[in-house]
């Protein structure tokens, strides 16, 4: 079975998450929730890398 590729609107849309997402931990002003939500963000990555 062949693998579907993103289109473009998905993978700037991914990137927009992933933006978002990241603005998100730099405005968290306690560091172990910091840590703690860059660590998911870093799982879901790679979890994506995976699949």
């Amino acid at each position: 079975m062949k693998d579907m590729g993103m289109t473009d609107k998905q993978f700037n849309g991914f990137i927009r998450f992933l933006i978002d997402d990241i603005k998100e931990v730099q405005e968290e002003k306690n560091e172990k929730k910091k840590e703690e939500r860059l660590q998911k963000i870093l799982d879901n990555l790679q979890s994506t890398l995976e699949d």
